[in-house]
């Protein structure tokens, strides 16, 4: 039971960090002035609340994979600019309202260079939402069938940082890619998104029926995007699985 009134009011203030250090002074902060004591506390609480807010990102942005811009391989047999890498981590792509395509073959590392991009933009701040565009579509189509279509669409609007995945696993039916049309129109200058897929965008226009369509899509999408591709002589998914393997077997050495 609190019987302190002013850890009462910052727990109401719902600042939890500043209460914690009063609850539990430290007492090494003892010789600090008070704007020295009181600077200390403010930082503790503005991280506090910083962590929490990636934390509430990430779990909201449902990414595919936990990855992390840090942990890319740059290694010689991977088609990885660096420097590319390194302007795009700044996240001023998506206040340009930019978009990202990322191709490449399976075992790539398309999914993990997609994810570690929207973990990248969850700790710079922005909303992020990582979709399947298989699922995605399946999800349209209830929101069609539930009267909630405009309340979805709306919803993904606001994302800063919308996450598309495998494009081009099969060609569209003219409805799906009418739907794919608006994300594009409603997204223009409006969001940035990333789309990764074995196809190249090179080849999109071969999944849509319609060659309008094809058109509007493109133009929405592409003519504004950074286009990374993907080449790797062997699978990450196989270099990982070695890794893995490796740390098990050194593991059981050291027993």
């Amino acid at each position: 039971m609190l019987n302190n009134p002013t850890i009462e009011k910052l727990m109401d203030l719902k600042l939890k960090a500043m209460a914690q250090m009063m609850r539990e002074p430290d007492h090494t902060l003892e010789g600090l002035s008070f704007e020295d004591r009181l600077a200390i506390m403010v930082e503790k609480e503005w991280l506090a609340k910083k962590n929490a807010r990636i934390k509430r990102l990430l779990k909201s942005a449902s990414l595919g994979l936990n990855a992390c811009i840090e942990d890319i391989d740059y290694s010689p047999q991977r088609t990885i600019d660096k420097q590319v890498i390194k302007t795009l981590s700044t996240c001023n792509f998506i206040d340009q309202k930019l978009n990202i395509v990322i191709s490449g073959k399976t075992g790539s590392g398309k999914t993990y260079l997609a994810c570690a991009f929207g973990n990248n933009a969850c700790r710079h701040g922005y909303t992020v939402k990582y979709y399947r565009i298989p699922e995605l579509l399946l999800e349209l189509q209830y929101a069609k069938s539930e009267n909630s279509y405009g309340k979805f669409m709306a919803g993904l609007n606001k994302i800063k940082l919308l996450i598309l995945d495998d494009i081009g696993l099969k060609s569209y039916s003219l409805e799906e890619s009418r739907d794919i049309l608006e994300i594009a129109e409603s997204r223009y200058n409006r969001g940035s998104t990333i789309l990764s897929g074995q196809v190249s965008h090179t080849q999109w226009y071969d999944l849509f029926p319609d060659p309008t369509l094809a058109d509007a899509i493109m133009d929405r999408f592409i003519h504004n995007s950074y286009i990374l591709a993907l080449d790797s002589k062997k699978s990450m998914r196989a270099v990982a699985a070695e890794k893995i393997i490796q740390d098990t077997e050194m593991g059981k050495d050291s027993l």
